[in-house]
């Protein structure tokens, strides 16, 4: 028999955790749309489809999520754990921060291709900080990484792996749409190699500097 699973300890200061997470990752999307050297994998595909003129970012981001979660119930079926549903809120939040975070910085420009590598790695330092954030508090898994988990469950793979194939097919549907509808690539630069590669190195790195605080703060709570 299946049990339910409890809620964590100092859930109060894990939600918060989250939010300032999902905060933080907004921006840093928004920082590498103003790049313009491409955006995250995971980013890649709302920001191809935002480009047909009809959705924002951040809506195309809370389709897709929603898609993911969809895709989440098909494959686990009753193995899906309830408590999981909590993506859809947080799909919304982050894509409604998403796109606040780009509106606040529709002034920001770049005025040479290094300057678009500083707005780059802004981007992705604050992803990276963003997604640390988001693991520390613990609560949900973004709808993503819920996905390639049901992935790696249902078909015994390894999360590493499964982790790269996901994100290359994001990027190449979005590279796909982009040639069919747009003419040209868009969203899918050298920007999102480099996302691609130290997200994941400044995430671990920000983890292990706030693991110890966050242990005893959150069960303080």
């Amino acid at each position: 028999m299946k049990q339910k699973r409890e809620l964590p300890a100092g859930l109060p200061g894990r939600c918060l955790l989250l939010c300032a997470g999902l905060a933080i990752m907004a921006l840093g999307v928004a920082f590498s749309i103003k790049a313009a050297l491409g955006t995250s994998p995971i980013s890649s595909l709302p920001y191809v489809v935002s480009q047909f003129g009809f959705l924002s970012v951040g809506t195309a981001t809370i389709l897709m999520h929603l898609i993911f979660i969809c895709l989440q119930i098909l494959l686990l079926r009753r193995q899906y754990d309830p408590l999981q549903l909590f993506q859809l809120p947080v799909a919304l939040i982050f894509g409604s921060l998403t796109d606040l975070a780009v509106w606040l910085l529709q002034g920001v420009n770049a005025c040479s291709y290094l300057g678009q590598w500083a707005l780059c790695g802004v981007g992705i330092l604050l992803v990276g900080i963003g997604v640390s954030l988001e693991v520390t508090a613990g609560l949900v898994t973004l709808a993503g990484e819920g996905l390639v988990l049901a992935l790696c469950q249902v078909f015994g793979l390894k999360f590493s792996r499964a982790k790269v194939g996901f994100d290359v097919s994001l990027v190449l549907l979005a590279s796909l749409l982009s040639l069919l509808f747009l003419g040209q690539l868009v969203g899918v630069r050298e920007g999102t190699a480099a996302a691609a590669l130290l997200v994941g190195l400044i995430a671990r790195q920000v983890n292990r500097l706030l693991k110890p605080f966050a242990r005893r703060r959150l069960s303080a709570a």
